[in-house]
């Protein structure tokens, strides 16, 4: 047909065109998953290790087995938060309230949530009582969570029930802190059944040289272990 012209790609840069094409195709995925795993490996190398000397264990609080924290104060209000364990293995979290202020709750009933990145820890209440306050506070600044658990990182005040018979069987002063380092060897030993079902690469980015613990494992281990984790150390 008039003013038609037929090129043939192969006798002129087409070629050229399409293997540069198949190679960006390759590259730009790699590239990204190389990258992925480089921001790891740094993410990592700037954080500590998690050991039984660096945990806070205030001897006066009562542990529960769930890793939540309760402390009777003198007007007859507890202090609920979540313990320094459980903050160092997760790193930095949202918090998601189930409950609030007036809402009665039951030992062992959820109370909140955790959420980091999609990934949820469901956390049950180690008293029955009645909510008197949330704390409001790491609601706009999570961080205070793993900076002050023990402070300002407090999560709910309530008026308890069965203080008495409901903490009975707590861990307090040296019992805690020798609860908390079973717990840390437990967790250790935990990852090492865990990880190689479910992410075999992540042993790189959870352990150091020597078995140490990285600080904050579970910010970068899939959500499937963040269902063990809760079944293994959170269910009631």
């Amino acid at each position: 047909m008039d003013g038609f012209s037929y090129y043939n790609i192969f006798e002129t840069k087409g070629l050229e065109y399409l293997i540069i094409i198949a190679f960006l195709a390759l590259f730009i995925p790699f590239s990204i998953i190389l990258n992925r795993k480089v921001k790891r490996r740094k993410q990592h190398r700037q954080l500590g290790t998690v050991t039984s000397s660096v945990l806070k264990v205030p001897q006066g609080v009562y542990y529960c087995k769930n890793h939540t924290w309760t402390h009777l104060l003198k007007s007859g209000i507890a202090s609920i938060g979540l313990d320094d364990l459980l903050l160092h293995i997760t790193g930095q979290v949202q918090i998601n309230y189930l409950k609030s202020s007036g809402d009665p709750v039951i030992k062992g009933e959820v109370m909140t949530e955790i959420l980091q990145d999609g990934k949820v820890l469901k956390i049950y209440s180690p008293l029955s009582g009645r909510i008197e306050e949330t704390n409001s506070l790491i609601t706009a600044n999570p961080e205070l969570l793993n900076e002050d658990p023990f402070g300002t990182g407090w999560l709910f005040k309530v008026k308890p029930t069965y203080w008495k018979s409901e903490t009975s069987d707590y861990f307090l002063a040296e019992s805690a802190t020798d609860w908390s380092k079973r717990e840390l060897q437990r967790f250790k030993e935990f990852l090492a059944v865990t990880m190689p079902k479910h992410d075999p690469e992540a042993t790189l980015f959870a352990l150091q040289d020597g078995g140490e613990l990285r600080d904050n494992p579970l910010a970068e281990l899939p959500g499937e272990i963040w269902l063990d984790f809760q079944h293994e150390f959170m269910n009631p």
